[in-house]
C-alpha cells in the first residue's frame, strides 16, 4: 500500500522541490488547505527550516541549509519505514537514462531564446524530443507511487506542459509556470532529495 506522508513533511518537501514559492503555491502542491499549510510554514519558519523573503509585491518561502538537512533526515527515515529504498534507486536509475535528451532539447531552447544558440530548434523538434521521456515518465511515475504518494502527478503535469508547448512554447521551459523543464527539474531535485545525492 502507498504511503502518505505526514503534512508537515509534505510542506517541507514541497519547499524543496519548488525552490522559492508562495503559500498558495505549496498548498497547491501538497493538496492540502492554504491555512493548514500556513501554519506548517510558520512553524518549519520558527525552527528555522524556511525564510520568507519578499521583493517587488511578491513573496515566497525558501529552505534553509538547516532546513535542507532536516527535510533529508525525514526523507531517509521514511524510506526506510517503508522500504522503498530500491524502488526509488531504480526509478532514479531509469530516470538518468532520460535527462541528457531533456536537458540538451530545453537547454537549446533557453540558448535560442537568449539568441546565443548556434541554431534555432523549432518547437516541432523540441516537443518531439520530450515525447519519449514523457512516456517513460508514467511508468517512473507508477513505480514510485507504489510506495510513496507524494510522487504523483509529475507525468500528468508534464504531458499537459508538452501538449500546450505545441501552441505555446513558453511551456518548454518557462519558470513562470509548470513547465516542461520545471517539472523534470522539479522531479531530478525531488529523487535526489529522497536518496541524499547531489546533482
Amino acid at each position: 500500500m502507498s504511503h502518505t506522508s505526514p503534512l508537515e513533511h509534505r510542506v517541507l518537501h514541497a519547499v524543496r522541490t519548488m525552490g522559492y514559492a508562495a503559500t498558495a503555491r505549496v498548498a497547491a502542491r501538497t493538496h492540502a488547505p492554504v491555512d493548514l499549510v500556513a501554519e506548517q510554514l510558520l512553524d518549519a519558519e520558527a525552527h528555522g527550516w524556511v525564510t520568507l523573503t519578499s521583493f517587488a509585491g511578491d513573496a515566497g518561502w525558501s529552505l534553509t541549509e538547516s532546513g535542507k538537512a532536516h527535510g533529508e533526515l525525514l526523507l531517509a527515515a521514511e524510506l526506510d519505514a517503508t522500504g522503498a529504498r530500491a524502488a526509488v534507486e531504480a526509478a532514479h536509475r531509469e530516470f538518468l537514462r532520460h535527462n541528457d535528451p531533456v536537458a540538451a532539447a530545453c537547454t537549446a531552447w533557453q540558448l535560442a531564446d537568449l539568441g546565443v544558440g548556434e541554431r534555432t530548434p523549432s518547437v516541432a523538434a523540441t516537443t518531439t524530443a520530450l515525447q519519449a521521456p514523457a512516456a517513460a515518465l508514467a511508468g517512473i511515475e507508477r513505480r514510485l507511487t507504489a510506495h510513496l504518494a507524494r510522487f504523483s502527478g509529475y507525468h500528468e503535469r508534464f504531458t499537459s506542459a508538452l501538449q500546450r508547448a505545441r501552441a505555446q512554447p513558453a511551456w518548454i521551459t518557462a519558470t513562470d509556470r509548470d513547465s516542461c523543464h520545471r517539472v523534470w527539474f522539479e522531479l531530478h531535485e525531488d529523487l535526489i532529495a529522497t536518496l541524499g545525492l547531489s546533482r
